[in-house]
């Protein structure tokens, strides 16, 4: 994964409306950057074919954007992961070419199929002029305490920023079990919060939030140089209040 993208988790905010943006617009050039550099990203999982498709407007995402970029993917295994793995990254790319970001799982379109993949989430986008509009102390942003999401005393300086993780509705469905010389991520289910998010898509969005964080968790252990080998799982059901996703083996 490409570590430069490390320093946008420090960056990078919800623009959940884009106003006081300035009058700069996205160039036809930057346009065609955003889906070359889409294609250069590491995926999750190496066999699920993806596309993206950057369109004007969406009919039901109005927040001032200038675009919405609309994913598409195959349906396997984990290919929700596999969306907010590769989408967050995208996201700490644009945030690097002063491109403001929201992650919009609500939003609906009406081409819900691409070259046979269908839709699975958007995320609006909108220039931005003046780097000093993003986040200045990610430390000041609501988030649960690491005591919430954490378990053991292995790896908090890594878990201190990846509980920063973005979520559909501020939801933050993930919990950790660390040791010395291992990482289990768990998509953590119960019933609470969830904002205008529907009741029967909580899981699914979830599951994307999952994949946003493991590329959270990744940039962190790799600035960190902290060297490891993935095991990615299945979830057997949905339903489960813990759900194992990954198991991080460090290499010591």
């Amino acid at each position: 994964m490409d570590k430069s993208l490390y320093e946008m988790i420090f960056k990078r905010k919800s623009f959940h409306l884009f106003r006081n943006i300035g009058d700069e617009k996205i160039s036809e050039e930057e346009l065609k950057d955003i889906e070359d550099k889409f294609n250069e990203f590491k995926p999750l999982v190496d066999d699920i074919k993806v596309k993206i498709k950057i369109v004007k407007d969406s009919t039901t995402c109005r927040r001032g954007q200038e675009y919405c970029i609309l994913f598409y993917s195959e349906k396997k295994d984990n290919y929700l992961q596999n969306i907010g793995y590769l989408g967050e990254q995208l996201d700490l790319y644009l945030v690097s070419k002063n491109i403001g970001t929201l992650w919009f799982g609500i939003g609906k379109v009406e081409e819900k199929q691409l070259e046979g993949l269908d839709f699975v989430i958007m995320i609006a986008i909108a220039k931005v002029d003046n780097p000093e509009k993003f986040r200045k102390d990610m430390y000041k942003s609501k988030r649960k305490e690491l005591s919430e999401i954490w378990e053991g005393d292995n790896f908090l300086d890594v878990g201190n920023i990846v509980r920063f993780t973005p979520s559909a509705c501020n939801t933050q469905p993930w919990r950790v079990k660390a040791s010395d010389n291992e990482i289990k991520v768990y998509r953590y289910r119960k019933e609470g919060k969830r904002g205008i998010m529907p009741k029967d898509m909580v899981i699914y969005y979830n599951q994307i939030d999952i994949g946003i964080f493991l590329c959270f968790l990744e940039l962190c252990l790799e600035n960190e140089n902290i060297p490891y080998d993935k095991e990615l799982y299945v979830e057997e059901n949905h339903e489960d209040e813990n759900n194992l996703t990954a198991i991080y083996k460090i290499n010591n």
